[in-house]
């Protein structure tokens, strides 16, 4: 079969071309790219089968098949078209011939031509895609949480490299200082241990802070009676260089940490407040999206992660694993151990109902999510204290009450106009009644004086009875 389709003279014998319709533009090849991608009927492929193909009496089914590649586009027809579609390997072949083929049943078609174009439907369809990607806010997520934990790892192996190389000069500085960050700024300062003298003492509180303050003294005298090897100028000069990358890796990795913070708080601010914005970017990172995250169940939400080790325990049939992702989270770590995993049962159920309000709320807001974590609160107080916690209703609907108020104090204002308007309109409503009233009166005056002047119909109906019976 894949031979005969690469074949000219084979493949000609078989698949004749019985009809064909162009696209009028490119905009319109664009819109039946679009619609098939969705799986839905355009009207120009509809309109172009029902005329090309025979139609089938209404109530029957067609006597011959359709072969479509995409199983979606053969449903589209075959339900607003009454036509029997099929896609199967045989059909995928044809059609793969016919591709390859192509030019040669076309008079004035070339290879070239149509390799042209199907470039530049290609180009503006994925355009098109990239351009109104409904997730695109996700993305940025997926990119700054994958960048930090590289450079987590890469920042651990550069600051143990500075405290292996900078050791040879003053060893004793790391054993007092254990912090990276630090440890490469008090490096970047001192520089060379027998230049540090006590003009140095301030700056070096400043570097350590209040925690580290106390610290500044003992540096000072290790410096002093240091073991360390001297080094050159040369030397010296490629360490600094080196502490100084360490220190702006650092500070970017501080800037990326505080960006990543606030777009949480934009894109899923009650997951962010639940969990935290690390746990839930790994969430949404691993997902694929937001919107793929609000559509996982809880279970899938508590292992998300471990994928592995659940495979391997199904496989071996041994226990499946308790957590995932979820477990970086700091509530997992505070419960005891018999009560971690139903903690993070726990857990991913709130975390998958906060990340479903994020994704189809309109107005996006965090007071979900701090009454959520203050559930998770309750619940570990449960288990450690035997408090029951309060039901998940009564809290759903307090933080829909208490938005609901906070609508009302910001609407407050617009009623009072609203107030303004409608006691004038009361005032002129007033003024019109005693204006008709008036009109009223002289109507009236006016209908007794013409009743007054002519005799009314029913008395003279009356005189006339009354001769007839004499």
């Amino acid at each position: 079969m894949q031979q005969s389709v690469l074949d000219l003279k084979r493949f000609g014998k078989t698949v004749k071309l019985m009809s064909f319709l162009p696209f009028t533009s490119a905009e319109n090849a664009l819109e039946c790219q679009n619609s098939s991608s969705e799986g839905l009927l355009h009207d120009y492929l509809a309109n172009f089968v029902s005329t090309t193909l025979p139609k089938a009496k209404p109530g029957k089914k067609s006597k011959f098949v359709l072969g479509v590649s995409d199983p979606k586009v053969g449903n589209g027809i075959s339900e607003n078209l009454g036509i029997s579609c099929v896609c199967d390997d045989i059909t995928l072949e044809l059609l793969r011939g016919i591709r390859v083929h192509f030019h040669h049943f076309i008079d004035g078609l070339e290879a070239t031509d149509l390799d042209r174009a199907q470039l530049g439907l290609a180009h503006a369809y994925s355009r098109s895609r990239v351009k109104f990607d409904v997730n695109r806010a996700d993305k940025h997520i997926m990119q700054s949480i994958s960048i930090l934990d590289q450079m987590d790892k890469d920042l651990n192996t550069f600051a143990m490299r500075l405290r292996e190389w900078y050791s040879w000069h003053f060893p004793e500085l790391m054993k007092i200082m254990m912090d990276n960050v630090i440890f490469a700024k008090l490096a970047k300062r001192i520089g060379n241990k027998k230049t540090l003298n006590e003009e140095a003492l301030d700056d070096l509180r400043g570097i350590l802070g209040e925690e580290h303050e106390t610290k500044a003294e003992a540096i000072l005298d290790a410096a002093r009676s240091s073991m360390g090897v001297d080094v050159s100028e040369l030397d010296l000069h490629n360490i600094m260089t080196f502490t100084d990358r360490v220190i702006s890796l650092a500070e970017y990795r501080t800037s990326l940490h505080e960006y990543l913070k606030s777009k949480m708080d934009k894109v899923a601010p009650n997951l962010s407040s639940l969990i935290g914005e690390m746990v839930g970017a790994r969430l949404i990172s691993h997902a694929g999206s937001l919107t793929s995250l609000a559509k996982y169940p809880a279970s899938t939400v508590q292992i998300l992660g471990a994928e592995k080790a659940l495979f391997r325990a199904l496989k071996t049939k041994g226990n499946t694993p308790k957590y995932g992702l979820i477990y970086h989270s700091t509530f997992i770590g505070r419960a005891s151990t018999k009560n971690k995993g139903r903690i993070s049962r726990y857990l991913a159920n709130k975390a998958s109902i906060a990340s479903r309000i994020d994704s189809f709320s309109d107005e996006p807001t965090d007071k979900y999510g701090k009454m959520m974590r203050d559930q998770v609160e309750e619940r570990l107080a449960f288990y450690a204290d035997g408090k029951a916690p309060r039901k998940n209703i009564d809290v759903m609907l307090a933080v829909k009450k208490q938005l609901a108020e906070d609508e009302g104090e910001e609407e407050a204002p617009k009623t009072e106009k609203k107030k303004k308007k409608r006691k004038a309109e009361e005032v002129e409503v007033e003024e019109e009644p005693k204006t008709d009233e008036k009109k009223k009166k002289k109507k009236k005056k006016a209908e007794e004086a013409e009743e007054a002047e002519e005799p009314t119909p029913k008395s003279d109906k009356k005189k006339k009875k009354k001769k007839k019976d004499e």
